[in-house]
């Protein structure tokens, strides 16, 4: 378990970053919207008394359950975190009955519509809601957080305070007695305005000092090696480039629509066999996950009669962090947008291919440019932002994302967590899949817009068949 008390509070900064502020702005677009959805099943309803109790605990050492955004329209220093005084659990806690018959289907009809409402912006980012009454006395949770709060991996950090690793655990000595809660800030405009100043002050000498460190040090290497430096600049400007780069159109020409509505489904690929698969190829479990993507999104597209179809834009968050950060419940993830190959059937070579593309995404210059490229953007009016980002990804097919999970079993208020489906969001793409393990499983949360993938059913059946496949090489 993640001990929230040891955290430092750079883990809370109490402004956004230049890249959550970007998740932030570009709302202005509703299909750019950055909400996280899971629902983790359970083999019974949770005890409402010990899980209301935790989550008021976890909300008072975790600053972000707390906190709503504060923005100053004249403000150039990045939204503020702050307090929410009139913070109410239940609001953010719900509880409510299955009234059909009770199936993982009833669940995911529940979900998407919660998934597709805006978060209301007076509030802290977070929605809980718990449904009773499935099937075999079975009950469910469907998480709801923006992604401003934190990514996947932060996301499984935060998630590990409000679960136990026993059913009925002994009562921790600090878990008996409530921590103070939270004040809020009670700041004039004229405060606000210095503070912000004051932030961005500190921040501009920061990036100058370090821009400086960088310039000296490159003045020393271009004595020995001007070359070089002149090669790794060149392909740092045309790395940022292709970056920045519009792509406005999908490359397929079925999953073409957009609307704001979603579809869940989810299918469950055995861990081992997957590590396995993707060993044929000395690859990791990624490079078998995005295989048997790609692969479905193939015979999708061939059931369809596209059977020319040779390549998608696929847009995948790459991890990018430190030893420092490694605890950290924030957002540290750069998004990256590269064309794979979908028309490869051998499956060996399919995921050959989409372990060298990976590969070389992670090794882009741009990566380590992303924040001080936001700190540009966010410098330009909302509407120019939102649509420079608009021109970025509604032209991106599809997002993949693989999230490590937890290996043990897990407990939520006595009740057993079964299985944790995430649902990403589909920010102006036609489909999400993210891969969460849990145990010996693999979890893979496939979220569509209904216009672009009308028939959902079959878009799972051919990626559950391409999984197959794979999972053949083991």
């Amino acid at each position: 378990m993640t001990d929230l008390s040891e955290l430092s509070d750079t883990e809370f900064d109490p402004r956004m970053s230049d890249s959550d502020a970007l998740m932030w702005n570009i709302e202005k677009d509703p299909l750019l919207r950055s909400t996280i959805t899971m629902v983790m099943t359970l083999d019974r309803t949770p005890d409402r008394e010990r899980l209301t109790r935790r989550m008021d605990r976890v909300s008072r050492l975790v600053p972000r359950l707390r906190q709503r955004v504060l923005h100053h329209p004249l403000s150039i220093a990045p939204p503020r975190w702050e307090i929410d005084p009139n913070f109410d659990l239940h609001y953010h806690l719900r509880w409510m009955r299955a009234a059909g018959d009770g199936t993982l289907r009833e669940v995911f009809e529940i979900a998407e519509p919660i998934a597709m409402q805006g978060f209301d912006r007076a509030r802290p980012l977070w929605e809980f809601t718990v449904v009773e009454g499935l099937t075999d006395g079975g009950a469910a949770l469907i998480i709801k957080v923006h992604h401003s709060v934190t990514d996947g991996v932060g996301g499984v950090k935060l998630q590990m305070e409000m679960l136990d690793t026993q059913r009925n655990p002994s009562p921790a000595p600090e878990d008996l007695e409530l921590p103070d809660e939270p004040r809020p800030l009670t700041l004039s405009e004229r405060q606000r305005w210095i503070d912000a100043t004051t932030y961005e002050a500190a921040r501009q000498f920061g990036t100058v000092r370090e821009t400086a460190g960088i310039a000296l040090a490159n003045l020393r290497r271009l004595a020995v090696d001007p070359v070089g430096v002149g090669t790794d600049a060149l392909r740092t400007a045309a790395s940022v480039t292709n970056m920045l780069k519009p792509a406005t159109e999908p490359l397929s020409p079925l999953m073409a629509g957009r609307s704001l509505s979603v579809r869940f489904d989810t299918i469950r690929v055995p861990l081992g066999g997957l590590k396995q698969a993707s060993k044929v190829v000395s690859g990791r479990l990624n490079d078998g996950f995005v295989a048997g993507v790609t692969g479905g999104l193939r015979r999708y597209h061939q059931h369809h009669g596209f059977d020319d179809v040779a390549a998608l834009r696929m847009a995948m968050p790459v991890n990018v962090r430190t030893a420092a950060t490694a605890s950290s419940v924030g957002n540290h993830f750069v998004p990256a947008r590269f064309i794979v190959p979908i028309g490869v059937d051998d499956p060996i070579a399919r995921m050959n291919a989409i372990r060298e593309l990976v590969a070389h995404q992670r090794a882009e210059p741009a990566l380590a440019m992303s924040e001080p490229l936001a700190g540009i953007l966010n410098r330009l009016p909302t509407t120019a932002v939102t649509g420079i980002f608009g021109s970025m990804l509604k032209g991106v097919d599809f997002i993949t994302s693989n999230v490590p999970g937890v290996p043990i079993p897990v407990y939520l208020g006595g009740a057993r967590v079964e299985s944790q489906i995430a649902l990403g969001p589909l920010s102006g793409s036609a489909a999400n899949a993210v891969l969460v393990s849990y145990l010996e499983d693999l979890n893979i949360g496939i979220n569509t817009d209904p216009v672009a993938v009308p028939d959902p059913e079959v878009l799972v059946e051919c990626i559950r068949d391409s999984f197959d496949e794979v999972l053949k090489l083991a």
